[in-house]
């Protein structure tokens, strides 16, 4: 089951956070070309690409991957699966998901305004790791009052909640590990939207 899907149901990836550049592309390849292991910052789709000749790409570099004029990416080669990813990738992604969320914050706040039940035993807020009854009774109380502005709000208003960031980044990382039955953050393996 996929939920908070609402209004980015059908977007495609724009923008892509390099994770990972392999200059000869990944050990064990038929052919020695070079390659790029992308996060997609919409769906945080995981992605190979290959990039224009003599573009200079960075690990943790923003680049386009529209359906534009790309200025350092020739194509989309193909989804990747969180256990493709090179250990460098996989160290990256931390960094990468939680600028994405620091960038987009209303976003992510919106996430915690609008998330609802997914069925009369359970809320969709305590997908993310540590957040229980007790937690999710305090955030619906101070949402219900006013709804949060921030993530800095919503720590500032729910006593002993960890950091928003860290909870929504360990929640997609669980996602991407395709280790949950449900979808709050990401589109699930098996759709092939870029």
């Amino acid at each position: 089951m996929v939920y908070f899907t609402e209004e980015r149901k059908e977007e495609l990836e724009e923008h892509a956070i390099v994770l990972d550049y392999l200059h000869t592309g990944k050990s064990g390849a038929a052919r020695s070309e070079p390659s790029v292991m992308l996060l997609g910052e919409n769906k945080f789709t995981l992605l190979e690409a290959a990039p224009k000749p003599g573009a200079v790409i960075k690990v943790g570099e923003r680049v386009y991957i529209g359906k534009g004029e790309r200025d350092k990416i020739a194509l989309i080669k193909l989804r990747l699966h969180y256990n493709e990813l090179t250990e460098v990738a996989r160290n990256e992604l931390q960094v990468a998901i939680s600028s994405i969320i620091k960038s987009n914050e209303q976003r992510f706040v919106d996430v915690f305004n609008k998330a609802g039940p997914i069925n009369i035993r359970e809320h969709s807020l305590e997908l993310l790791p540590g957040v229980g009854k007790k937690h999710l009774q305090a955030i619906i109380k101070a949402r219900e009052e006013k709804p949060f502005e921030s993530l800095s709000d919503i720590s500032s208003r729910v006593p002993l909640l960890q950091d928003p960031v860290k909870l929504l980044t360990d929640r997609i990382i669980v996602e991407l590990k395709e280790e949950s039955r449900f979808y709050l953050l990401t589109r699930p393996y098996g759709k092939p939207h870029f």
